[in-house]
């Protein structure tokens, strides 16, 4: 485990620079992808970088404070058991970061490259990491004044866009299915609703 670095400077990247790097996002695999960074959330606006994890069915990234955050979509206003983990795609990560240091900053937990986009992993879909599984979830994942400061507004209005928001840009809400490790260099392997026995 090592410290993810401390916000600094912001760089946003412009318009312009996004758009044309959404190429590269389109060509994210659609299934056999890999877990390339994992980041645990130990209080607000920290990081920690972690080359294995360990996922909870009732705790969701054991270590991460989402357990300990309240939601305005849950009845009693307790943690949304439909947004246990947050996974992004790498490639719209290190796009918006522009560097590869400031990727933790986006705030999500799991960093694949894996084609995130609605078509690609419609509700219900199943993501394999060997050990642990995840379930990509309805409810909606969308950017903040949070990741507005450190990205830019172009950034946080590319993830609004409806391309944007087909790719998930701003990524994916999960919860876990199935408990066990997840680990850098995992291969994700895709089970969609219609595969499912």
């Amino acid at each position: 485990m090592q410290p993810a670095p401390p916000e600094h400077e912001p760089f946003h990247v412009d318009a312009e620079a996004l758009a044309a790097g959404l190429d590269d996002v389109r060509k994210s695999p659609s299934d056999g992808g890999t877990v390339e960074l994992i980041v645990l959330r130990p209080a607000v606006d920290e990081r920690e970088l972690h080359d294995e994890v360990a996922a909870d069915l009732s705790l969701g990234l054991v270590g991460d404070t989402w357990v300990e955050r309240g939601s305005s979509r849950t009845p009693d206003g307790g943690p949304n058991p439909d947004a246990q983990v947050t996974v992004m795609n790498i490639r719209a990560a290190r796009l918006v970061a522009a560097a590869d240091d400031r990727v933790p900053l986006a705030g999500d937990q799991v960093y694949v490259d894996l084609d995130l986009s609605t078509e690609n992993l419609p509700t219900g879909t199943v993501l394999d990491f060997g050990d642990a599984a995840l379930e990509v979830t309805a409810a909606p994942h969308t950017g903040c004044a949070k990741f507005s400061a450190r990205f830019g507004v172009d950034a946080l209005r590319l993830t609004a866009t409806p391309e944007g928001r087909f790719l998930r840009l701003r990524g994916i809400n999960t919860r876990v299915v199935r408990a066990g490790a997840i680990r850098r260099g995992d291969v994700v392997r895709v089970t969609r609703p219609e595969q499912a026995p």
